[in-house]
């Protein structure tokens, strides 16, 4: 398998659920796509879900496929430094299959490091603490209320840490993926405009509207940053965002080109 097997990590079983959404036009993407949710730090579940797609690949004899990761691989969890190594390695040994998409939380710690007083108080009680002492930078004792200067010294500590090649791929994240009638987004769109004219807000944190209408335009979102107990397809929508830092399960959704969607969890 030319995507995954050289990055296996620690075994883990995989249980498959196959959905169908009510629309009566099925996502339809060029190729196999295997969606990967909300990561937020935990390094070990991302590896048994690799783990898991490499076993899913053997199973189906998919030979070719796009892994998209939607973003939030930071904050909340302990490893977060490591989950952005780890998908920056990825990416760059596989090119041609593999894309990781920013969320809503990459954004964050770029706001914070490019504006520490305004922006890290935000950060830090969404999760940047953990995120800090993943990459060793200690922030002991700080709350929202502090001296600017504080703020300041951190990010520029972080920003040390992190070294110019791991920040400027964070940067580079794009906020959308297509492939047919599917596209894959961090947090959801606006339902009623065409979806290469979304902006970044919407991609980014979601939209008012977007979980109260599907789509009229027959185009089929993946996306995370909501939770929900179950993944699900339907209305237009892939929703697999199952909380992996507090539920330990973390989801990626199968989209095959017959527009079948099913889904692993670890």
């Amino acid at each position: 398998m030319k995507v995954i097997r050289q990055f296996l990590g620690r075994r883990a079983s995989a249980q498959g659920v196959t959905s169908q959404g009510t629309s009566t036009e099925p996502p339809a993407p060029e190729r196999d796509v295997y969606v990967v949710g909300d990561i937020h730090g935990r390094l070990d579940l991302l590896e048994r879900l690799l783990e898991a797609i490499d076993a899913d690949l053997t199973k189906r004899a998919i030979e070719d496929p796009q892994l998209v990761f939607v973003g939030d691989y930071i904050d909340r969890g302990e490893q977060s430094a490591e989950v952005l190594r780890r998908l920056r390695e990825l990416e760059m040994a596989h090119s041609d299959n593999v894309v990781c998409l920013m969320g809503n939380h990459e954004r964050m710690m770029l706001d914070f490091i490019e504006n520490p007083p305004r922006y890290g108080p935000r950060w830090l009680r969404n999760g940047g603490l953990q995120t800090l002492a993943s990459f060793s930078v200690s922030a002991a004792g700080v709350g929202e209320t502090v001296a600017p200067e504080i703020f300041i010294n951190l990010a520029g500590e972080l920003r040390d840490r992190i070294g110019k090649d791991l920040e400027a791929w964070v940067r580079h994240r794009p906020l959308i993926w297509n492939s047919g009638t599917l596209w894959v987004v961090h947090a959801g769109v606006d339902p009623v405009t065409p979806m290469p004219d979304q902006n970044a807000k919407a991609l980014l944190w979601g939209h008012g509207d977007f979980f109260k209408s599907g789509r009229a335009d027959g185009q089929w979102v993946a996306h995370g940053h909501t939770i929900t107990d179950h993944p699900l397809a339907d209305n237009h929508r892939i929703s697999i965002d199952t909380g992996a830092v507090y539920t330990n399960r973390l989801t990626a959704a199968l989209v095959r080109p017959n527009g079948s969607v099913s889904f692993i969890s670890t």
